[in-house]
């Protein structure tokens, strides 16, 4: 045959050229598999065709288009080379046109009856062209009249290779033979098919043309099962409710006699479907091991041991009385702390699956409950679409960002929310779109969130919350040497290298590269390191080690050729790899310069922040300024802190009504942050005070707590939080109200030994401990240290 060709594959058009500049011949092999792009010598049939490029075009795009003419049969006995081209040594079949085989009765029958079946294939067959008869009477020997005829097959290149590999001519026709009886046979049905429907396709049989096409297919095959009678024997099959198995029956009845055409039958289907996709029954047995489900814990989160002990306290149960109904924790804590990973991992434990649902953003009732079923397009709420992913009755479902859902006038998500998370509710929770309850006791629900003050109250009330604080500098320490670093390696190729951090290099990232409560921000300017220290890898010249046998000790080590040298990354070559560190720590001084400034404690979504509030008292009218992007609670604060200075006036050594002749400005930095609420009370009053008196506060000291005009110092939240912000900060001793004492034993331990902590009932044990001196005539009775 001559038949053109496209070639791209730059170890094809090396071959094509390779054999330009030679002798011109070529031989073409067919791949087993066609998917694959590079084959190699396994991917090769064995036997193919010597051909000769008649006609060669070359293209802009550096493939070829040639026109290739087959000369004989080959076989591969052996590949010399792969590359730049495959050579071989091959074996040329000589095919023998007029030997004694071509002039037996057999042979010739077989000739006779392959070339009218392939008559009546060319007549049936559209795609095939009809000057292709005339070919045939033109073949001139029984060799090429069958290359021809398989040659024009529209059938896999698999058959046509078993064809070209038969050894004899008898072979060759019965393959044939085999073929066409084969293709006959579909082409005969497809015309009757044809040929039934011709008769059908007015008025409203087009619409169903399809439908009826598909019928008759399956009568011609033999297969008697129809449509319905599938849907009913899967229905039978499904594990459902008897009020769900009921209304499915009902629905399949209603479906059989609609037209296939109808919208509302393919509405009806879908419902259907959805019905028997969920998992009504099927559960998955839990892991109620406390012990695996510790050691599950321990090794995908590093710290938060008191969240773990109340995972492990809900498991303890489970595994007790065997189902734990109102199973519903609040993972609430700042960004970057675990809490998506957290929830996998209860359902690792458990041996669970795990479903997760974001519900950041959603503002429509619809998203968590369904639309019915007259809308188009009409689908389940989040809550099933989660339960058929899962495939069981008894997953870990986590509602990812609770606190960002949002409402408008579609409705209100948070409340369709109270009847999935109500234990007392979710038994019977019904779908609108599926109009049947649905059980969601066995689930164990986990929802997080980044603060409280975004998720309603009614919703909250039926949370168990525990909250996940942030971590301290030597928890992220080894979070990033065992969890990040080692992943961070792997990612960017550089696990062989043995690339490694100090633990000064890391404590260098946590203190001037990052700025959170969580590790996310750490992960990234780890990713950063290693995408720097790759391409220093990239860029440098290989390595090559020799050993010189005469200078090599006797048993010394070899090193592997090529492969790079060990390294150790500083804290020294952080400026090089990440730039200026953009999170420098300041230096506090004391003396005159903390005259006027305190240390504040305050709690953000991102954990605990250090807040210095700075106090100016500068000659005027008694005017009294706020600056800061102050919220009104603050503005409050400040206004007790002023009418307690001027209450104690007199004990504090100034005059009864000095504010007659000074203007009060109070600013705290960072003016484009919003801040507020009423924990800032003391700060602001010390800071006042040491304004006032000209004594200087102390610097390692920092503070949290409301303040009344009476100076009474009143609970705060957050304490937690603001304790490791202040560790962090480098304070070695906290203030806080009295009636947060019992929040201490929560501290983690290496909070609690590395801080004091003072606490306080009064304004006046305040200033004892802050001011770096004592005040003229200040209470003197020593504060409470816990």
């Amino acid at each position: 045959m001559v038949l053109p060709l496209l070639i791209g594959r730059p170890r094809s058009v090396a071959a094509l050229e390779a054999a330009e500049r030679d002798d011109g011949w070529v031989l073409v092999v067919a791949q087993t598999d066609a998917e694959i792009e590079e084959p190699g010598e396994a991917e090769l049939h064995r036997t193919g065709t010597v051909v000769r490029a008649t006609e060669v075009t070359r293209l802009p795009d550096g493939t070829a288009r040639v026109v290739l003419e087959g000369v004989a049969r080959a076989s591969v006995k052996r590949f010399l080379q792969n590359a730049p081209h495959f050579l071989a040594d091959v074996t040329i079949f000589g095919e023998d046109t007029e030997g004694a085989e071509f002039r037996e009765p057999l042979v010739e029958a077989l000739a006779r009856q392959v070339t009218r079946m392939y008559e009546e294939y060319v007549r049936l067959n559209e795609q095939t062209p009809d000057d292709l008869l005339e070919s045939l009477g033109h073949a001139g020997d029984r060799v090429r009249l069958a290359h021809l005829m398989a040659g024009h097959l529209l059938v896999p290149a698999a058959e046509k290779q078993k064809i070209l590999e038969a050894d004899s001519g008898r072979e060759r026709f019965e393959a044939l033979r085999d073929l066409l009886d084969r293709e006959l046979e579909v082409l005969q049905i497809e015309e009757k098919i044809d040929r039934q429907m011709r008769f059908q396709l007015d008025g409203d049989r087009r619409k169903v043309y399809l439908q009826e096409q598909l019928r008759a297919i399956r009568k011609e095959l033999g297969a008697e099962e129809n449509e319905w009678d599938e849907l009913e024997a899967l229905a039978s099959a499904t594990a459902l409710p008897e009020q769900a198995r009921e209304r499915v029956e009902r629905e399949v009845r209603r479906l059989e006699r609609l037209n296939p055409a109808a919208p509302e039958a393919a509405v009806i289907r879908t419902w259907i479907d959805w019905i028997l996709a969920l998992p009504w029954e099927g559960r998955s047995e839990d892991a109620l091991d406390v012990a695996h489900a510790s050691r599950v814990l321990d090794d995908a989160h590093h710290g938060l041991d008191e969240v773990k002990e109340r995972i492990l306290d809900h498991i303890a149960v489970l595994s007790l009385v065997g189902r734990m109904q109102g199973s519903i924790l609040c993972l609430v804590g700042p960004p970057g702390v675990g809490k998506t990973s957290l929830g996998r991992s209860i359902a690792r434990a458990l041996g669970r699956d795990f479903v997760r649902v974001s519900l950041g953003g959603i503002r429509d009732e619809a998203e968590i409950r369904g639309h019915r079923r007259t809308y188009v397009g009409a689908l389940p709420g989040r809550i099933l679409q989660g339960m058929r992913r899962s495939g069981s009755r008894n997953p870990v479902f986590l509602l990812d960002e609770v606190d960002k859902l949002a409402g408008d006038f579609h409705g209100d998500p948070a409340a369709a929310l109270l009847e999935v998370l109500d234990p007392e509710q979710n038994r019977t929770f019904t779908d609108h779109y599926l109009e049947l309850d649905f059980d969601l006791s066995d689930v164990f629900f986990v929802a997080t969130a980044n603060t409280l003050a975004g998720i309603p109250g009614p919703l909250r009330d039926r949370m168990e919350i525990i909250r996940l604080p942030g971590y301290l500098d030597t928890e992220k320490r080894e979070i990033a040497r065992h969890f990040i670093w080692p992943r961070q390696r792997e990612r960017h190729g550089l696990e062989r290298s043995g690339v490694e951090l100090t633990d000064a290099a890391i404590d260098r990232i946590i203190a001037a590269y990052t700025r959170e409560a969580g590790v996310r921000e750490l992960e990234r300017q780890l990713s950063r390191v290693a995408r720097k220290l790759a391409r220093r890898r990239v860029d440098a010249p290989p390595v090559k080690v020799v050993e010189k046998a005469e200078t090599s000790a006797p048993g010394s080590a070899k090193a592997p050729v090529g492969k790079p040298p060990a390294e150790t990354v500083g804290p020294a070559e952080l400026r090089t790899l990440l730039g200026p560190p953009p999170h420098e720590r300041e230096e506090r001084d004391g003396g005159a310069e903390r005259v006027g400034i305190a240390s504040g404690l305050a709690w953000t979504s991102a954990g605990g922040e250090t807040m210095d509030v700075e106090v100016a008292i500068v000659p005027g009218k008694g005017r009294m300024q706020l600056t800061g992007t102050l919220g009104d609670v603050m503005k409050e604060s400040a206004a007790a802190a002023v009418t307690y200075a001027r209450s104690r006036a007199r004990k504090l050594g100034l005059q009864t009504r000095f504010q007659e002749d000074v203007d009060i400005h109070i600013h705290i930095p960072e003016g484009a942050t919003p801040k507020d609420g009423p924990s800032a009370g003391i700060t602001i009053a010390a800071a006042l005070v040491s304004a006032l008196t000209g004594v200087s506060t102390r610097i390692d000291v920092a503070m949290t707590g409301e303040i009344t005009l009476r100076g009474r110092v009143l609970a705060v939240g957050g304490i937690r939080e603001k304790a490791v912000a202040a560790l962090r900060s480098g304070m070695r001793c906290m203030v806080l109200p009295a009636g947060n004492e019992g929040e201490l034993e929560l501290l983690p331990e290496e909070v609690r030994e590395r801080l004091r902590f003072v606490t306080v009932r009064e304004m006046d044990e305040v200033l004892d401990t802050v001011l770096a001196r004592d005040v003229p005539a200040m209470h003197t009775q020593p504060a409470r240290k816990a």
